[in-house]
Formats: structure tokens, C-alpha cells, sequence
């Protein structure tokens, strides 16, 4: 496994900063966004597949520094009521600019619906109760299923044949039940993001998902999170408390390490191990404690010490 650093993590750094940023850490790739939630601060996906050179010059940037883009990312909101039909252009937009850059594998969201054609916003189901409920839910997902067959034929036939779906809430593919349900619909094509993080708040045990998903695990993202107990006692875990408040929150995003010390994460690896995985470990940083550098640079110590100690053992 290569470490690989997805350079929204350091979004006040311009591309060739942040590149030479993930040498300097040790990376052996990185993930670059093309827009959707992310501002793009590394990449115009629109301007570099309408410029043919300008596109070579931005592979060669990568590649002159004995990196490799492993994904192009697209954490976008498809089917979204608002801003669904922008994402998807530029969800296929990331799948035309992989292709031209020869990588096979996009990072991206599943998206989910609003209630109705009226709807305004998303509507994120996640209780079985009342029926009216669990019959959009049904809806939604008839929709989904059509709306990801066909994008999965539009990336197989661009050559992208890894679509890796983070698991995250507000999503309708948030956990292993609902990834492997639209990939048993859809095909191989459909893989996870595995991010703990995510998982940690749900109270998901992302060792035990690795396991579940096996080769259903097509990316990795590094972020940890660390709960607030006394907020956790009286919010619990579906906290209003804003992003940018992060001391009134009942939980935090951290660097690898503040969250989750060095038993979880070499157990996270030799999982990993196990199901065969053989690609990166893309770090992704949203500490609000830490500058973005030092953050980034705190994973990279840790994720690197625990794979050194593991080469050490003999066990790669």
C-alpha cells in the first residue's frame, strides 16, 4: 500500500505547492478533486479537458515528481433536487479527465433524492418507520439504481472501472448493507471509499467493514475522529452543533492518531491485508485544531511509522 495524500487537505497551497508538499511527506500519489463539495483548488476539470495542453502540462507536474494520480474525486451530491444535474456533469467530466490521464478509478458519493418532484433538499431515511416514509425510501432507490446503471456503463465505457462511493451519511450508501445493495445491482464497477472517520460516529467498527466489503474496497481515505464526552452524554451523535464550533460539538474530525491511537489503525491495516488490498492510503484532513501542514504532516508520520514497523515484522 502506497500512502497518497488528496490535496484538498491542503487547499490554501497551490498545485505545484501541495505536490511537492506530498513528496515531502513521503507520498506516493495523490487524489485530486474536481469540484462538487470541494472548491477545486487544484484542478478546473471543465478547462483541462477543453485544452488538450494544458491537461499534459497538469499530468506532467504530477508524474516529473515521481507521483501518480491514484483518483480523480467528485464528492459530489447526484440526484440532489438542487444541484443534482450540475454534479453529474461533473461527475462525468471526472470520468472523461481520468480517462484521458489513463487512471482507472473515480471517488465519489451515491447521492440521494429529495421526497417528491416538489422537493427542494435531500431527504436522508433512516428509520423503518412510518410507512410513507419507507415508501420514498423504496423510491429512491429505484431511482438510484437507474440513475448508477446507467453512469457506471458511461465510466466502464471511459475505462474508469473502479467507482468508489463513500460511505457517508446523507447518502443513500452510507454503511455495508447499502453499498453491497447497489453493487449487487449495478456490478464490480461499484466499490466503497472505506473512511473511518464516518464510521466512527455512526458507531460502525471499520475493521469489521473492511472485512465485510473485501475486494468491494476500492479507496481509502485517513481521518480520525475524537468524541467530546460530556456533549456526547446529552446531544449524542447527531449533533446540530455547526463545523465551525467545534469545542460545543459531541465530536470533532482529528488527524490519524488524536482520535484512535496505534491499535486501531495497525488493526485497520492488517485488515486491509487481508482482503488483499493493494493500493493507497489517501490522507484526507478536516482537523479544525491543527494548521492543514501540520496536520497532514502528523498523519503522514504516523501512517508511515506503523507500515514501517509492520515491513519490519516481515508482514507487507
Amino acid at each position: 500500500m502506497d500512502l497518497s495524500l488528496y490535496t484538498d487537505s491542503v487547499p490554501n497551497l497551490t498545485l505545484d505547492e501541495a505536490l511537492d508538499f506530498a513528496v515531502g511527506i513521503g507520498a506516493k500519489a495523490v487524489e485530486i478533486a474536481a469540484g462538487g463539495q470541494s472548491s477545486a483548488p487544484h484542478m478546473r476539470v471543465f478547462d483541462l479537458l477543453d485544452n488538450p495542453k494544458d491537461l499534459a502540462e497538469f499530468g506532467d507536474k504530477i508524474t516529473s515528481r515521481g507521483l501518480r494520480l491514484t483518483a480523480v474525486n467528485c464528492s459530489a451530491w447526484p440526484m440532489h433536487p438542487k444541484y443534482g444535474d450540475e454534479h453529474l456533469e461533473i461527475i462525468r467530466a471526472s470520468i472523461r479527465l481520468a480517462s484521458e490521464l489513463q487512471v482507472d478509478k473515480i471517488v465519489t458519493m451515491s447521492g440521494c433524492p429529495g421526497d417528491s418532484p416538489s422537493a427542494q433538499t435531500i431527504n436522508w431515511i433512516t428509520f423503518p418507520w412510518p410507512e410513507d416514509m419507507v415508501a420514498v425510501l423504496n423510491k429512491q432507490w429505484e431511482r438510484a439504481i437507474g440513475f448508477w446503471r446507467e453512469l457506471a456503463d458511461y465510466a466502464l465505457a471511459h475505462g474508469v472501472e473502479r467507482i468508489a462511493l463513500e460511505l457517508h451519511p446523507l447518502h443513500l450508501v452510507y454503511n455495508v448493507p447499502t453499498l453491497l445493495r447497489l453493487r449487487k445491482e449495478i456490478g464490480p464497477v461499484i466499490g466503497a471509499n472505506v473512511d473511518p472517520s464516518h464510521m466512527f460516529w455512526q458507531h460502525m467498527d471499520p475493521v469489521q467493514v473492511v472485512r465485510a466489503l473485501g475486494p468491494a474496497v476500492h479507496h481509502v481515505h485517513l481521518k480520525d475522529l475524537e468524541f467530546h464526552e460530556s456533549q456526547l452524554a446529552l446531544s449524542g451523535v447527531l449533533d446540530l452543533e455547526p463545523f465551525s464550533s467545534p469545542e460545543r460539538r459531541a465530536w470533532i474530525f482529528r488527524t490519524i492518531g488524536q482520535g484512535h491511537g496505534a491499535p486501531f489503525w495497525s488493526s485497520f491495516i492488517d485488515a486491509l491485508h487481508e482482503i488483499g488490498y493493494d493500493d493507497v492510503l489517501s490522507i484526507e484532513n478536516e482537523d479544525p485544531t491543527l494548521p492543514k501542514e501540520e496536520g497532514v504532516t502528523q498523519a503522514a508520520e504516523f501512517i508511515s511509522g506503523l507500515l514501517d514497523l509492520r515491513a519490519r515484522d516481515g508482514l507487507t
